[in-house]
């Protein structure tokens, strides 16, 4: 058996465990099946651990069974997508552009799901019964860059991506555009560790940055920054803007402030939208500041125990960025997408 064959066979047999695991409970479900597919492992104090959490209180508020499915391999996503599809689940959840073509592939045969792809590019020609979702993650991005620009005494700032595809690249360009439109002297440096699962990776980067003279490092990783944080709360001064509110406590004296993208929020609208009877496939929609899912937000905690010269300066950097913020919203500023490094 060669390799292609032998993978096919044990994504087959992984799809058949699976689907005798969410059969009988799909049979109990009066409401239909709603099953989260998420591509990264939960744990992560970020993007994952949102969006179960999420679904987990929305299933109890409409009274839907749910399901959250850690789809490891990538050779396995079609199979557990044609499993759910096969099942009758009413509305599949997956997340980042890796499942796109799976869903390409497999939502036209099954028109009555609803499918929903969370940061994810527009499909062209569109399908009617798919919703794609992005995030313009890069406006929070140059808000950090104009709050590290006020906050770095080096003028030294980093950025550590999981993997460089465009919308992270263009996370760095606003980071790295936000800081110089402070200080257009300063150096901002970028790296990225080739996964979003690879704690000691973040740390082995961050670390090598703090000792350059970096002070100040944007985060854009997901379940990496876990060492990117470690290695901030090695010495004080060194200040980590990192994602989800649930890092705060990770390092209360080095993690500053993050960029929030709630996938949890954003997983609740969209459900919520998709078990109502107005939902709509066949569209893309853009998510930005100003909706409740894209931030720049300082650390209440830092603000509480982080070293006192920093905190005290933190609060005149952050009334620039509440300007710099109500200048994006109201369009009067102007952030390019830009995503070549």
């Amino acid at each position: 058996m060669n390799r292609r064959a032998f993978l096919q066979a044990s994504a087959g047999a992984a799809a058949l465990g699976f689907a005798a695991t969410i059969l009988p409970d799909f049979a109990k479900a009066a409401g239909g099946l709603v099953a989260l597919v998420h591509t990264q492992a939960a744990g992560d104090n970020g993007p994952v651990d949102q969006m179960i959490a999420k679904l987990k209180q929305l299933s109890e508020e409409k009274g839907f069974e749910y399901r959250a499915i850690y789809a490891q391999d990538p050779a396995t996503y079609e199979t557990v997508f044609r499993t759910l599809g096969d099942a009758g689940a009413s509305i599949i959840v997956s997340t980042f552009n890796e499942v796109a073509e799976p869903f390409k592939a497999l939502a036209p045969s099954y028109p009555d799901t609803k499918w929903i792809q969370l940061f994810g590019d527009a499909f062209e020609p569109a399908i009617p019964n798919v919703v794609t979702v992005s995030y313009d993650y890069y406006l929070g991005c140059y808000l950090s860059g104009v709050f590290a620009a006020r906050m770095s005494t080096t003028g030294k700032m980093g950025f550590i991506g999981g993997i460089s595809i465009p919308p992270i690249n263009a996370d760095f360009n606003a980071f790295k555009a936000g800081v110089q439109s402070v200080k257009p002297d300063a150096t901002v440096t970028a790296a990225f560790a080739g996964s979003f699962q690879d704690p000691a990776k973040g740390q082995e980067i961050a670390t090598q940055m703090y000792n350059s003279g970096i002070d100040y490092i944007q985060t854009d990783a997901a379940a990496t920054d876990g060492g990117i944080i470690a290695a901030a709360s090695e010495h004080e001064g060194r200040m980590v803007s990192c994602l989800a509110p649930a890092q705060f406590q990770l390092g209360p004296k080095s993690v500053i402030s993050i960029v929030s993208l709630d996938f949890g929020v954003s997983l609740y609208n969209e459900v919520t939208n998709a078990v109502g009877s107005a939902w709509k496939g066949g569209v893309h929609e853009h998510t930005g500041l100003g909706t409740g899912v894209i931030d720049f937000i300082p650390s209440p905690i830092f603000a509480e125990q982080g070293p006192p010269a920093l905190t005290a300066k933190a609060k005149e950097a952050l009334a620039e960025v509440d300007k710099v913020r109500a200048g994006i919203l109201d369009g009067s500023i102007k952030i390019p997408f830009n995503t070549t490094l």
